[in-house]
C-alpha cells in the first residue's frame, strides 16, 4: 500500500475563516490518524486574486493551532515550469488544443445548439475549436483546453469513490465539456496545477471541502491522460452561513479568531462530528486524532476500492 501523504492547499485570497479551518483540521487529522505525512501548498496560481501577504499569514494561523507541515510549504506561483511541461505533453498527444472562443462565443454556440445555460450551472464548451486542423480560425488563441472525449470520440465517464460520499459518477463530456488548462490571460487553471502538484508531491490522500467534489472528475481525467496516480478522496461537510450558503471569503466570511486556538479548533472539530476536550493544545490534538481514527474506521471499503483502482493513460489522440 502506498505510504500516506496528505495536504492542505489554501488559496491565499485572505486569512483562514471557520470553513477553511475545518478543511485544514480534517486533512491534518486524517494524515496523523494514518501515521502519514501532512504538507501545505499555497495555491496562489490565480495571482490577481491572491494577497501576497495572505499565504504567510495562513501559515502563521496554522502554526497557532499546532497544525505544522512535515516539509516546507510550496507555492504554486513558483512552479510554472511543471505545469508547462504537463501542458506540452497533452498538446503533443493531441489531447489539448488552442481555443479562440470568448465567453460570448461560447454562449452563442450553446444557443445555436438549442442549449440554455441553467443559472449557476457549468458553462459547457460546445467544442467549437476542437476539430480545427490548425488551431483557431483566424483569431488569436485565448486559452488551451483539454479534450473530454476518448480516443474513439466517445464520452468520458468518470467513476470514482469518495470515502464519505460513496460511489460517484459524472459524464464529463456532457456535464463540463472541454475545460480550460491555461487561461486567456496566460494564467494556469486550478485543475491542471492541482493535478501536477499532487503527483509531484506524492499526495496519496486528498481531504477537502465538499464544494470541491465536483472538481474531482476533471482532475481524475487529467491524471489518466498524464498517466499519474489517482489519490484517494474524502470530501468533508461544509460550514454554512445563516442563510445556508457555503461560508467563504466571497460572501464575507471573517478571519477565524485564534486568540484562543483550542476554542477555534473545538468549533471546527464539532463540524466534523468530533467532541474534543483536553487541558492543553497537544493533548487536544492527540484526542482529536484518536476520535478521527475511530470515526473513519468504517470507510475502509471505499478506500480499498480506490487503492486498487487501475490507473491508465488514455491512448494518444492524433490531432485532426
Amino acid at each position: 500500500m502506498t505510504a500516506y501523504c496528505g495536504r492542505f492547499a489554501p488559496s491565499p485570497t485572505g486569512p483562514l475563516h471557520a470553513g477553511s479551518l475545518v478543511a485544514a483540521l480534517a486533512s491534518w487529522l486524517d494524515a496523523r490518524a494514518h501515521a502519514g505525512r501532512w504538507l501545505v501548498r499555497i495555491e496562489d496560481v490565480d495571482t490577481p486574486r491572491c494577497d501576497p501577504q495572505a499565504g504567510e499569514f495562513i501559515l502563521g494561523q496554522l502554526a497557532r493551532c499546532g497544525l505544522l507541515p512535515d516539509a516546507a510549504p510550496v507555492w504554486q506561483s513558483q512552479r510554472s515550469a511543471l505545469y508547462d511541461a504537463a501542458l506540452q505533453t497533452l498538446v503533443t498527444h493531441g489531447q489539448a488544443y488552442a481555443c479562440s472562443c470568448s465567453r460570448g462565443d461560447i454562449l452563442r454556440a450553446l444557443h445555436g445548439l438549442g442549449q440554455a445555460r441553467l443559472r449557476h450551472a457549468e458553462l459547457v464548451y460546445a467544442g467549437t475549436c476542437s476539430n480545427r486542423p490548425s488551431g483557431p480560425d483566424g483569431k488569436p488563441a485565448r486559452a488551451v483546453r483539454v479534450r473530454t472525449v476518448d480516443a474513439n470520440g466517445a464520452d468520458v465517464i468518470i467513476d470514482w469513490c469518495d470515502r464519505r460520499l460513496g460511489p460517484q459518477q459524472q459524464n464529463l463530456t456532457r456535464a463540463v465539456g472541454d475545460f480550460v488548462l491555461k487561461r486567456a490571460d496566460g494564467l494556469w487553471s486550478y485543475q491542471l496545477a492541482v493535478v501536477v502538484d499532487d503527483a509531484a508531491q506524492g499526495i496519496s490522500h486528498v481531504v477537502r471541502g465538499e464544494d470541491l467534489a465536483d472538481n474531482t472528475p476533471r482532475q481524475i481525467h487529467l491524471q489518466q491522460l498524464l498517466g499519474l496516480p489517482q489519490p484517494i478522496y474524502l470530501h468533508v461537510p461544509l460550514v454554512r452561513g445563516a442563510g445556508g450558503e457555503k461560508l467563504g471569503k466571497s460572501n464575507g466570511a471573517v478571519a477565524v479568531d485564534l486568540t484562543r486556538p483550542m476554542a477555534a479548533l473545538t468549533t471546527a472539530a464539532a463540524a466534523l462530528g468530533l467532541d474534543v476536550a483536553a487541558p492543553a493544545l497537544g493533548d487536544w490534538l492527540t484526542e482529536a486524532t484518536r476520535q478521527w481514527r475511530s470515526s473513519v474506521s468504517g470507510l475502509g471499503a471505499c478506500e480499498a476500492a480506490a487503492q486498487g483502482a487501475r490507473i491508465r493513460a488514455l491512448p494518444p489522440r492524433t490531432t485532426p
